[in-house]
Formats: C-alpha cells, sequence, structure tokens
C-alpha cells in the first residue's frame, strides 16, 4: 500500500481488535474501583486497552456521549514511552467515531476534525509518528454522499489559511471515511454505497483510496429486524464484498461491531473460534466492554490473541445471486413477526430500561428504531438497554419473531440455506434458551396480547431443537429466580435496577 495523496502513510497495518467504549458491562473494570466510567478515565482505559490487553485500535466515540476532547495531548504526556515505542497511527491506531449531522448538531463534528487536522502537527512537535489520526468512522452512513461530504469538510478545515494555524497539510490533508452500515436492508445493498463512493471519490478529490474498511453493525440491525435477518444480511454483505474488491481491483477490510450475547453478536472470550467461523470475511471486530471486563484478564488477553491471530486468515463464502434472492425472501418472515411484536412490548421494555444502572457519561440520543404502522411510531432505548431488559425479564430478543420464522423457512424450503449460512443459528438459540424464564413470558401474555406471539416462538423454536428451553448450570439457575423477582417488582422502581444488575453479573454482560 503506497503512499496516499494529502496523506503520509504507508504499507498501512490493519488492526483485528478495536476496543469500544459500549457501556454492555456488568462487573467493575480491572483497572478501575467502580462499574461506572467517566469520560475522564477514558484515556487511561484506552492506553490499558493496548498495553495490558494487546488491543490494536481503539474507537473515540463522539456520538451519543461525553468525550475527552484532548485525548491525544492526554495520552502523549502520560504514556510518552509507550507511543514512542508503540507509534498512534502506525502500531496502535486511534479512530474517532463521528456523530452523524443527520440526528446530532454539526458543532460537535466541527469539534472533533478540528481535532484530527491539528494531531498531525502535534505529533510531530513531538517527534512522534505523523499523522497519528487519519480515519473516522461514519455512523448510519446510508449514502455516498454523506460519506464524501465530511471528507470535504476536513478538505476545508486542512487548506484553512492564518498566522496562528499551524496544520501540517502535507502530511494530513485527507482523512479515509469508515462508512457504518447499521439498517437490514443497507447493510445488504452496502456495496451499492461504496460503487458509488469510489466513482465520486475519483471526481472529487482527483484519487481512488487505497483501501475501504466498511462496517456493519451487528446490535442496531437486530434491534430493529431481529436476529436471524441481521446475521443473513451481513453473510450477504461480506459476498458482494469479495465481488466488489475483485470488481474494483481494491482491498476491503470488513470490520464488525458486536457485543457478547448472541442478539449483539455472540463474540465472547471463552469460544473466539466460533466467532471466527461464523464470520469469515471480517477483518477487525469490537472488543467491547462486557467482553474487557466480564471474564478474567488473563482470558481476556488470551482471547484477543486468538482473534488477532485468526481475523487475518478468514476469507469470507461466496454467495450465488439465486441463493442470495433467497436468502433475502427467507429473512422477511423473521423481520416481520419480530417488528409487529416489539411494536406491542415496546411500553414495558422503555419502562425498565429507565432503570439500568449507567456505565458511561451519555448524553441523550435519538433512537434508530421507528417504522411507521397505524399507531404510529414506536421509539426504543439504546441496544444495549433492550438487550438487558428482556434478558432480565428471562425473555431473550433472540427469541422474538425466530420461532414463526423458522416455521416460515421449513415450510418454503429454504432452512437449510439458512443453516448453511447461518452456522451457529442452533447454538445461539440454544444459548439465549437457557436464560428463558417461561412462566414470566406466561403472565405477561395473559395481560398485554403482545407477549402471546412470543409464547409461539418458542414453541416452534423448541419444535426445531427438539428440546425445552431451560436453564442448565447453576448461574442460569440463579438467574431465573432473579427474572422471577423481577417479575414481581414490576411496579417497585427502588428494586429494578439492583435485580437487573444481578442478573446480568451472571450472563456476564448488561446487554
Amino acid at each position: 500500500m503506497g503512499k496516499l495523496k494529502g496523506m503520509k502513510i504507508t504499507k498501512r497495518k490493519i488492526p483485528a481488535t478495536m476496543a469500544t467504549q459500549h457501556p454492555d458491562h456488568a462487573a467493575r473494570p480491572f483497572w478501575h474501583n467502580n462499574v461506572f466510567i467517566p469520560a475522564v478515565e477514558e484515556a487511561r482505559e484506552l492506553f490499558l486497552s493496548f498495553k495490558d490487553l494487546g488491543i490494536s485500535e481503539y474507537k473515540w466515540d463522539w456520538e451519543g456521549k461525553l468525550v475527552d476532547e484532548s485525548v491525544l495531548e492526554r495520552l502523549l504526556a502520560q504514556y510518552f514511552e509507550y507511543f514512542k515505542k508503540n507509534p498512534l497511527g502506525k502500531e496502535k491506531f486511534l479512530t474517532f467515531r463521528l456523530p452523524n449531522p443527520k440526528v446530532e448538531t454539526e458543532f460537535r463534528l466541527g469539534r472533533a476534525l478540528m481535532g484530527i487536522a491539528s494531531s498531525a502537527g502535534l505529533a510531530k512537535q513531538v517527534g512522534m509518528h505523523s499523522p497519528p489520526l487519519f480515519e473516522v468512522i461514519l455512523p448510519m452512513t446510508e449514502s455516498a454522499a454523506e460519506m464524501l461530504a465530511i471528507q470535504e469538510a476536513f478538505a476545508e478545515i486542512a487548506q484553512l489559511k492564518h498566522p496562528l494555524n499551524r496544520f501540517e497539510k502535507d502530511l494530513l490533508s485527507h482523512v479515509l471515511i469508515v462508512p457504518l452500515f447499521e439498517q437490514v436492508d443497507t447493510i445488504i445493498n452496502s456495496d451499492k454505497i461504496l460503487d458509488k463512493y469510489l466513482d465520486e471519490h475519483k471526481k472529487i478529490f482527483g484519487f481512488t483510496p487505497p483501501y475501504m474498511r466498511p462496517y456493519v453493525a451487528r446490535s442496531d440491525p437486530a434491534l430493529n429486524s431481529g436476529i436471524v435477518p441481521t446475521v443473513l444480511a451481513i453473510k450477504i454483505a461480506l459476498s458482494r464484498y469479495v465481488k466488489f474488491a475483485r470488481d474494483n481491483k481494491i482491498e476491503l477490510y470488513p470490520v464488525i461491531g458486536c457485543g457478547c450475547l448472541p442478539f449483539r453478536g455472540g463474540l465472547y472470550p471463552l469460544r473466539p473460534e466460533r466467532f471466527l467461523k461464523e464470520y469469515k470475511g471480517i477483518r477487525t471486530v469490537t472488543i467491547q466492554s462486557a467482553f474487557r471486563y466480564d471474564y478474567p484478564k488473563a482470558t481476556v488477553i488470551k482471547a484477543v490473541k486468538a482473534l488477532e491471530k485468526g481475523l487475518p486468515k478468514g476469507k469470507a463464502v461466496e454467495i450465488s445471486v439465486s441463493d442470495e434472492q433467497k436468502l433475502i425472501a427467507a429473512l422477511r418472515p423473521f423481520e416481520a413477526a419480530y417488528k409487529q411484536t416489539v411494536e406491542g412490548i415496546a411500553p414495558l421494555i422503555n419502562q425498565l430500561a429507565a432503570h439500568i444502572p449507567r456505565r458511561r457519561e451519555r448524553v441523550q440520543h435519538i433512537g434508530l428504531f421507528g417504522y411507521s404502522r397505524g399507531m404510529g411510531k414506536v421509539s426504543l432505548p439504546r441496544a444495549i438497554s433492550f438487550t438487558a431488559v428482556l434478558y432480565s425479564l428471562g425473555i431473550p430478543p433472540e427469541l422474538i419473531g425466530t420461532g414463526r420464522g423458522l416455521a416460515a423457512a421449513v415450510k418454503s424450503g429454504n432452512i437449510k440455506l439458512i443453516e448453511k449460512h447461518y452456522t451457529n443459528l442452533k447454538h445461539d438459540l440454544y444459548f439465549a434458551g437457557k436464560f428463558f424464564y417461561r412462566q414470566g413470558l406466561v403472565n405477561l401474555a395473559k395481560k398485554i396480547p403482545a407477549w402471546k406471539s412470543i409464547l409461539t416462538d418458542v414453541e416452534e423454536i423448541e419444535k426445531y431443537l427438539g428440546k425445552p428451553l431451560a436453564p442448565k448450570y447453576l448461574n442460569e439457575q440463579e438467574h431465573q429466580l432473579i427474572s422471577a423477582k423481577l417479575h414481581k417488582n414490576l411496579r417497585n422502581p427502588k428494586n429494578i435496577g439492583k435485580l437487573i444488575e444481578q442478573s446480568a453479573a451472571l450472563r456476564h454482560s448488561m446487554g
């Protein structure tokens, strides 16, 4: 990979693991005296993710949370010797997730871009590798125009002329975009967005990016469409990326955002090989807070090493056009059943989500979930809170819509194709089923019709698996007892947060 116009970057190392600030941990971090992590401590967390855990990249999140804007100065001042040996932008990577101007005020975006533009000069001044920052993540990407607008804005900032302006535009006058695709249909068709982007990028900037890192979400599409449609959409995207890279003669290094529980990705330290087998073709995975802090540190370090070694070897499975069409048709019944049910159970989920213990300093976030129905629009909490509430109730979200979708797949003859491309399907349902509290669902179904449809899902899933959904080990049995207490205390706000926290500790993840 040669020098990129507007960026002094050669032989770019592609990181396999990316630590994030997702607030999904249940336990206290190994380096901190409290489960709550204030923004002022996140630079230290970043450093220890690199030094102690061996993670290669850290996502610095400007979207929906308070952020330490002096992160680069803080890192270089406090950990100078470490970053002298492990330079940012060369061996270790700090990547900003920008606020998307569609849903957040532009001034936050401007501050983030200004920080990146000034980073090259700062690093050069202290004798460090420069530029240390050169790539940004754009959440909720839905078009090439959104990506190009960020790059054009950065180019204008980098070209500002003033005696006090010390931007090193010879080192950094262009920023690379990591587009984050967050909806099932957007993920499936993301290759079309990339194609349009490459064409327009060449016209506007006069050159083609040396590589791209398309980033597929796992949590938000599951929140909006359910687990099976999300997994199948990602498999289709990974297949299309292989063809796209071949046709356009450009390297693609796909990223996936995933949590520990199956609904949010199923990447946890005890079985990284299961994830590697499922998501062949992914080049970078997010290592979220639950992964880092809800398991023994030695286990986490071992898993990070396995991912760093295993991810570069994976090759995506190419899917034929006819099988693609069958998969897209097959995922629709899952999606329709899921959305129909979630619309009806949303009020209770929102009520309980307000009591989830805080883990990070967040600002108000505009949720993604909202689809038009005759009753209007439904709002949901963030995916972590959504997952935490349903697991704590003993009704894991993996179950919603899935049983009815499976029944439709069996009827249409698509079940074997789904199993071929979602290899961990039975495992994920079995895993979620161990946290299922049957009596709680029965009681809710008597009061609110929407919950009754999940009983149908359970019946169909049990028929598919050939075994009942039930706890097996002691921690799962204890989890069910806490779920029972939560159902009895639904009208007692004082106990809800405590019970959710207790159940989260048992499943090794808040949500």
